[in-house]
């Protein structure tokens, strides 16, 4: 093989170890929809004054 074919080789060996790497983080966020309760809740106390 020469020198190229090589550096070819290695670079595609390097991309495909990390598609198979990422594969199963991007799977876990493919959701599309928003959940059905998307409303922020603030609560604040109700004596909220420095002693």
């Amino acid at each position: 093989m020469t020198r190229t074919k090589k550096i070819v080789a290695t670079i595609a060996l390097v991309l495909g170890a990390t598609a198979a790497a990422a594969s199963p983080a991007l799977a876990e966020n493919h959701a599309t929809v928003t959940p059905q309760n998307s409303h922020a809740t603030v609560v604040t106390p109700a004596e909220n004054h420095a002693g």
